[in-house]
């Protein structure tokens, strides 16, 4: 599903990424940890397409997207990768279900079409009551599950978390963790998630560590 090949990646002097190579079969679950400026979240910016490598190589789904343009890339993320951050990047004047539906919108698609596809999400994440809530009414736990339904409603191939948990507290933490699992054993999504959690990394089926620019 994601094939990275010599990823290098500079910011001024400093060289972040060294030439990383990283493959990542349909359906696995991936965890990358590091130490704080190991270069974890840049390298999940640039397997997003969110960032642009200095050099190397990225196929997702066997498309090279190196090679495509800023409108093709734009609509290539919207269609086939899905994120999820550590603060949920929820937009605070719309509603859950508004919030969830927006990557349908962003592609063209009208509310009445979104909206079914939308409940759907919201009621397997166990939120569908909430539905017509601001972000502000919500819950850290909440948030965070409307925020992966979001992720979640193009039925992306790549799902990429940056520090998923981070904000929430052991038991919704765990909860979360535990959705991930359940959510690639239904959907056969392939996730790739950067944590400081352990016991999230260790839940993984592979744990990858960054440290001095590579794995």
């Amino acid at each position: 599903m994601i094939r990275a090949t010599s990823i290098r990646k500079r910011f001024g002097d400093l060289e972040v990424l060294k030439g990383v190579d990283l493959n990542v079969a349909k359906g696995e679950v991936v965890s990358i940890v590091g130490a704080s400026g190991a270069g974890k979240t840049t390298l999940l910016q640039i397997l997003g397409t969110l960032e642009k490598a200095d050099s190397g190589s990225l196929l997702i789904n066997g498309e090279e997207v190196t090679k495509l343009g800023s409108k093709a890339l734009s609509a290539f993320r919207n269609k086939h990768i899905g994120f999820v951050f550590q603060f949920h990047h929820l937009l605070p004047e719309f509603s859950a279900l508004e919030n969830v539906m927006m990557p349908g919108l962003i592609a063209g698609r009208s509310m009445k079409d979104c909206a079914p596809r939308a409940e759907e999400l919201l009621e397997r994440l166990n939120v569908l009551a909430r539905k017509e809530h601001k972000p502000n009414q919500l819950s850290g736990g909440e948030q965070q599950r409307v925020a992966v339904a979001r992720a979640l409603f193009n039925n992306p191939g790549v799902v990429l978390a940056d520090e998923p948990s981070g904000n929430l507290d052991s038991a919704h933490a765990k909860e979360l963790h535990q959705l991930f699992f359940e959510l690639r054993k239904e959907l056969g999504q392939t996730f790739v998630i950067v944590t400081h959690n352990e016991e999230l990394a260790e839940m993984a089926d592979r744990r990858l560590v960054i440290r001095d620019g590579v794995i």
